[in-house]
C-alpha cells in the first residue's frame, strides 16, 4: 500500500483500484471499465438505455465483488415485468468478467429513454446479490425490491436494509467520443474498525466530508479515457490521504465452453433432441457472450458413442 502520486503509471482501464481514507480510514474501490465492457455490449444489439444500464451494472459488479472475500463467482441479478425482463452480470475472484440483458418477447426500448431507466426499463421487479462458491458451501443471497429511478438509486436503497454494507456508490455507463463503450464505479464504505462510540461526532463529520468529495466527481471524469484512477482519486481525496492497494485486473471472459453444451444435449432423450432439430442442426446460443454452436446428426451420435 503506498501514498497516492497521480503521475505514476498504472493500467488505466479494466481495473478495480482499492483504497483508504487516511484520515478517517474509509475505505473504497474506484472501477474503471474499457475495452472489457465494451466487448460484453459489442457482443449483442442492444438500445443505448439497456447497453447503458448493463455498462453501469458491470461496474458496480466488478466493485460489490472486491468489497467481498469469496472463492467463486459474485452475481448482481435485476429482473422486471418490464421490457427487460432480467439484466445479469457476474465476476470470478479471478477477475473473469461477463453479463447480458434478456429482453421481453414482443416489446421493444426506444432509444430515447432517458432519467428514471430502471422503472421504465424493468418496471416492477427485485434486485438480488449471490455469492456462489461451489458445492458443499453455504450460498449467500440477498434481495429487495427495485425501488429508485436508477440502479445507483436502487443499489443504495439496499445498502440501507443490508447488514452487509454501510456504503455509497457512484455510477455511470455511456459512450466515449469514438463510440467505445466505458463505464466507472466510485464505491466508499464505511467498516466497524472505523466506528468508534467515543468519536461518533467526528466520524459522521468525516463520513459527510468524504460523501461531497464523492458527490464532485463528475459522470464524465468517472469514465474519461484520459483519466487515470490514480489522477481521479487524487482530485477526490488527496487532501484527507488516500493511499492505494494494488489494483485488480478485470477482463471479459465467458464460462461456456464446449464441452459444457455437450454434455447437456447428453442429458436429453433422444426424442428432445429431435424436437430441437432445425435443418438437421441443433444450434446453442451462449445468452452472454453470444457465441453460437452447431451440432448435426452425425455428431451427436458420436458424442453419444464416445
Amino acid at each position: 500500500m503506498s501514498y497516492i502520486d497521480p503521475s505514476r503509471a498504472g493500467a488505466g482501464d479494466d481495473i478495480v483500484q482499492p483504497f483508504v481514507l487516511d484520515g478517517s480510514g474509509f475505505h473504497g474501490r474506484l472501477v474503471r471499465l474499457g475495452a472489457a465492457v465494451d466487448t460484453i455490449i459489442g457482443r449483442h444489439d442492444y438500445a443505448p438505455p439497456v447497453a447503458g444500464l448493463l455498462a453501469e451494472s458491470l461496474a458496480l459488479t466488478g466493485a460489490l465483488a472486491a468489497a467481498l472475500k469469496f472463492d467463486g463467482v459474485f452475481t448482481l441479478q435485476l429482473s422486471g415485468d418490464g421490457p427487460v425482463k432480467f439484466l445479469v452480470s457476474d465476476v470470478t475472484n479471478s477477475g473473469n468478467l461477463r453479463g447480458y440483458a434478456g429482453l421481453r418477447e414482443g416489446q421493444s426500448v426506444p432509444d430515447s429513454v432517458k432519467g428514471a431507466v430502471v422503472p421504465r426499463l424493468l418496471g416492477k421487479g427485485y434486485l438480488a446479490f449471490t455469492v456462489d462458491q461451489g458445492v458443499n458451501t453455504e450460498r449467500y443471497q440477498g434481495i429487495v425490491d427495485l425501488i429508485g429511478g436508477t440502479l445507483q438509486d436502487c443499489v443504495h436503497h439496499y445498502f440501507r436494509q443490508s447488514d452487509q454494507f454501510s456504503a455509497v456508490v457512484k455510477l455511470r455507463g455511456g459512450q466515449s467520443a469514438d463510440g467505445q463503450w466505458r463505464a466507472g464505479a466510485l464505491m466508499l464504505q464505511r467498516s466497524p474498525e472505523t466506528e468508534d462510540p467515543n468519536r461518533e461526532d467526528a466520524t459522521e463529520e468525516a463520513w459527510r466530508e468524504a460523501l461531497i468529495m464523492l458527490g464532485s466527481c463528475t459522470d464524465e471524469e468517472l469514465i474519461a479515457p484520459g483519466i487515470t484512477a490514480y489522477e481521479l482519486l487524487y482530485r477526490l481525496f488527496h487532501e484527507d490521504g488516500v493511499r492505494v492497494f494494488e489494483q485488480r485486473p478485470l477482463q471479459f471472459s465467458c464460462r461456456c465452453t464446449d464441452r459444457k453444451v455437450e454434455r447437456v444435449l447428453m442429458a436429453l432423450r433422444e426424442d428432445e433432441l429431435e424436437d430441437l432439430m432445425i435443418d438437421g442442426k441443433i444450434t446453442v446460443t451462449c445468452e452472454f457472450c453470444n457465441e453460437t454452436r452447431s451440432f448435426d446428426r452425425a455428431q451427436l451420435a458420436e458424442l453419444r458413442s464416445s
